[in-house]
């Protein structure tokens, strides 16, 4: 017994140190001393990053360390080193209560650690270099620990070029060069799509562009250079970013990214990190990646980089093999990208290796189908329903069927199947992506949805004709009608967008011109109705206004079939 209170009182001081932060025996390889237990081979949930790309002589750096919502870490060990340096450099100032400053290699305040075991998932300090620092590019290292046998070792920051003032320029061999000062020259120089499925593999969008031709096209290439070795190009039209990846399906998630972005200087930056799914992609290091060159002008991005890193989607990893490519662009907002505003994926696997001209995939069969009933509700059946109860009813009174005025019967039948086609075409994305979308679309959606509820519930409640109050369900009725059909066709505009792949917009301006079409029936629908009412020969007037009826239909039919086609080619 004595034996083991003495083993506890030998250990005891050993596991308070590090749950304390005083882990100046990991300095040298930032592992920490967890017995005999192995760091995680999978990439950090935890990253490591800096308010800037480049530094200055005793200029102070931010950083963070940053850990994603649901997943805290309790310890962590914080270093800067020149690339490629086993040494730290510079100093550390706190700016929380959270950290403790160490000192390793006998520098003081080199290093930052935890104070305790709390839960953290976000720590912030600041860096300075030395006063005489010889102006190498450096980069942040850090350790994670999650618990006891879950921890992450040297995950690191991008690079940070030494910035000297007497030149302006940039010590770090692989930073991005910001060429936005040149003149404008839309296409991307230097990237073509010269040579496409001869030696290099090529995707782009819209299909077959050349970006030395056009500054409209979103292209990337990759050649087998000497493998392992690829050398990649990436440009499209863009206010924050672009980006291409490998993926093991046609959905995001467990993606293998590279990011060409504009980071908070207005410079433009290469960025290697890993998409989750619908959360901001894990930044990783750049890693085997050279001869890195990068502009933006005009608003088109472009880099260009050799790579001899290992595409890896988690679930397998390897050069040889074939993966989907995926190509995204968006906006930044001060450096860190957005939900992309566009993006294609390649329809087949695709080997790097092997020069060909890769397909877009079409859009998913359940989208197409969303696409294709919302169309059929908010052109055709919904417009007719309108259509019926404001301008048939007058052509169609004293004649019923079934006890029920035969306008009031038509209108509630192509009204149910629009509000059924409408359920049906809400449930369809959500069974396909399984998760919120950003964006109007499904904002728009969701309040069609909710409106074209209420309106059948109200509908039902309503009081008899010959009530004092039944003018306010008929104002409500058609007020909400009318806020449907405005937020429908909203609704579908931002589809149409983000499925129109034609270089003309050809959905779009397919979308428009169904809308003056409406309009102007409307306009001499009404206009008829008016005049109607203060004519003596009501017979003539209903035939008119059944052909208007008629013209109205048949126009939103054909409109209708052409959007159809469109979606059925997307």
């Amino acid at each position: 017994m004595d034996y083991i209170v003495l083993l506890l009182g030998c250990v005891a001081p050993v596991v308070r140190c590090y749950g304390s932060g005083k882990v100046t025996d990991s300095c040298d390889d930032l592992r920490p001393r967890h017995a005999a237990l192995s760091p995680q081979t999978d990439p950090a949930p935890f990253t490591v990053a800096a308010d800037r790309s480049g530094y200055r002589l005793g200029e102070e750096v931010k950083v963070q360390l940053q850990a994603p919502g649901s997943t805290p870490f309790m310890g962590f060990l914080l270093q800067a080193r020149e690339v490629g340096g086993q040494s730290p450099v510079g100093s550390f100032a706190l700016t929380a209560g959270a950290a403790q400053l160490l000192a390793c290699g006998l520098r003081p305040n080199s290093a930052v650690s935890h104070r305790s075991e709390s839960a953290k998932t976000s720590i912030r300090v600041s860096w300075r270099s030395d006063a005489s620092g010889d102006g190498k590019p450096i980069q942040f290292h850090a350790s994670f620990v999650q618990n006891y046998r879950t921890f992450w070792v040297d995950v690191t920051s991008r690079s940070l070029g030494f910035i000297n003032d007497s030149t302006g320029g940039s010590a770090s061999p692989t930073a991005p060069t910001h060429t936005s000062e040149l003149p404008p020259a839309q296409p991307a120089e230097g990237i073509s799509g010269a040579d496409c499925g001869v030696t290099k593999v090529c995707f782009s969008q819209p299909p077959s562009c050349d970006p030395a031709v056009s500054g409209d096209c979103y292209f990337m290439s990759a050649v087998a250079t000497s493998p392992p070795a690829v050398r990649y190009e990436m440009t499209g039209p863009s206010d924050g970013y672009i980006s291409f990846g490998f993926s093991d399906d046609r959905t995001m998630g467990n993606d293998d990214l590279y990011i060409c972005g504009i980071d908070g200087g207005g410079r433009v930056r290469l960025q290697h990190a890993f998409s989750t799914g619908r959360t901001a992609p894990r930044a990783l290091t750049l890693g085997n990646v050279s001869g890195v060159r990068a502009s933006v002008r005009d608003s088109v991005i472009s880099c260009s980089f050799t790579s001899t890193n290992a595409i890896s989607t988690q679930r397998r990893s390897g050069a040889d093999k074939a993966y989907h490519l995926m190509f995204a662009h968006g906006p930044s907002r001060n450096g860190q990208i957005q939900f992309h505003a566009g993006s294609f994926v390649s329809s087949d696997k695709i080997d790097i290796s092997r020069p060909q001209s890769v397909a877009k995939a079409g859009w998913p069969r359940v989208l197409k189908a969303h696409g294709a009933l919302m169309l059929a509700a908010w052109t055709a059946t919904g417009s007719l329903g309108m259509v019926t109860a404001r301008y048939l009813r007058g052509a169609t009174e004293a004649r019923s069927l079934w006890g029920k005025d035969v306008w009031f019967l038509a209108h509630a039948a192509v009204m149910s199947v629009a509000t059924a086609a409408t359920v049906v075409a809400f449930v369809l994305p959500f069974c396909y992506v399984k998760a919120w979308s950003e964006g109007a679309h499904p904002v728009l959606g969701c309040l069609v949805m909710i409106l074209t509820l209420v309106q059948p519930i109200v509908a039902l409640l309503r009081c008899g004709p010959q009530h004092p109050l039944r003018f306010l369900f008929n104002w409500s009725h058609a007020l909400n009608a009318l806020a449907i059909k405005a937020l429908a066709v909203a609704a579908i505009f931002t589809g149409l967008k983000m499925i129109d792949s034609t270089p003309d917009q050809w959905l779009m301006k397919t979308m428009g011109g169904f809308v003056g079409w409406e309009a102007l029936l409307y306009v001499l629908l009404e206009a008829h109705s008016k005049w109607k009412g203060s004519s003596t020969d009501p017979g003539s007037k209903t035939i008119t206004i059944v052909l208007l009826v008629a013209l109205f239909c048949l126009g939103n039919c054909t409109f209708l079939a052409a959007l159809l086609v469109g979606i059925g080619k997307s």
